[in-house]
């Protein structure tokens, strides 16, 4: 991790002696910083959650026409990703990267801090800019707090109780404000309600991290949560409606498609349809199906089949006069 670590402390270094040896404002100019290069990412993210949820009709339908076959299910759904331009893996990459991220972050303000006496001898050799050196030790302490320990190590404070609350609070807040509408087929989708519930599990998450870990990572938590807020408002993606509930104008109605878009939207269920169709199936797949059938047939034909007819009255045979 020295490949990603040193930059950062690299780069927090530089900060703190730009921002007149505060520390508090190098972390949080190195937040901002970070959260500008992962922006495309984020947006990206969000484009594809929405682009998934207008997909909803339409996998309904190929769910129902292939009700009991998964391979057909399966292909028919890229299919129609590919027709789309949708990647529905591109919802776990800005989390794929931003977690290295957070582990550098952590280390960096760990090691850059002086968390412990090794580290402040090793902070010197870590340094990729001549010169930054002369600022080692970095002050740690904020408001008597100290940035490389959880804020309950020193005991009750105002801070230890504020902090973790504010990293819970911002991260329900951007989570709220760029989840999707809800519209009332979502009611049944498994996937919009596992979305939705995530707006619960992941603020508690960030709010116990923020007990449990570094002052200094719980400030980073609460600016990346502001400036993703500002963002999504400025760009016009934060749905503020939803912070109060329904807000006035209530759950999102569902979208009236024109007459051209569901002509479209048939064209292209169509061609999807029709190329799960022509593609080749699984060939073991496909063993299995016919042998299940075939087994199938050939119990209800043994179950159907009639046995020996039970001898009549009148077939009896009759003995013979003696």
């Amino acid at each position: 991790m020295d490949f990603l670590l040193n930059p950062f402390i690299t780069i927090l270094t530089l900060l703190y002696s730009v921002f007149g040896n505060n520390i508090v404002l190098a972390i949080v100019a190195l937040t901002v910083i970070i959260r500008l290069a992962t922006s495309p990412l984020l947006l990206q993210q969000q484009k594809s959650t929405e682009g998934m949820q207008l997909l909803q009709p339409q996998l309904k339908k190929l769910q129902e026409k292939y009700k009991g076959d998964r391979e057909r299910i399966a292909a028919a759904q890229m299919e129609l990703y590919k027709e789309y331009k949708i990647n529905p893996l591109s919802g776990c990459l800005p989390l794929l990267i931003q977690l290295p991220i957070l582990f550098a972050l952590y280390g960096a303000i760990n090691y850059g801090l002086g968390a412990t006496p090794f580290q402040v001898v090793d902070l010197s050799g870590r340094l990729l800019i001549p010169g930054l050196d002369s600022l080692v030790p970095l002050d740690k302490l904020w408001l008597g707090l100290d940035l490389t320990q959880p804020p309950t190590v020193a005991g009750f404070s105002p801070a230890a109780v504020i902090l973790p609350l504010l990293v819970l609070a911002t991260t329900w807040l951007q989570s709220k404000l760029t989840l999707p509408p809800q519209n009332p087929d979502d009611k049944n989708n498994p996937t919009a309600s596992m979305t939705r519930s995530m707006t619960t599990i992941m603020p508690l998450m960030f709010g116990f991290f923020a007990l449990t870990f570094s002052v200094g990572l719980s400030i980073y938590f609460i600016v990346s949560n502001v400036v993703g807020i500002v963002q999504y408002t400025m760009l016009g993606k934060a749905h503020w409606n939803q912070v109060i509930g329904r807000g006035p104008s209530g759950p999102a109605p569902k979208h009236e498609q024109t007459a051209e878009e569901r002509a479209e939207a048939d064209a292209i269920l169509s061609r999807v349809i029709a190329k799960v169709e022509s593609s080749p199936r699984n060939p073991a797949l496909a063993a299995r199906a016919a042998s299940s059938g075939s087994r199938s047939a050939s119990q209800t034909v043994l179950k159907t089949k009639p046995g020996p007819a039970a001898p009549s009255s009148r077939m009896r045979p009759t003995r013979k006069k003696k």
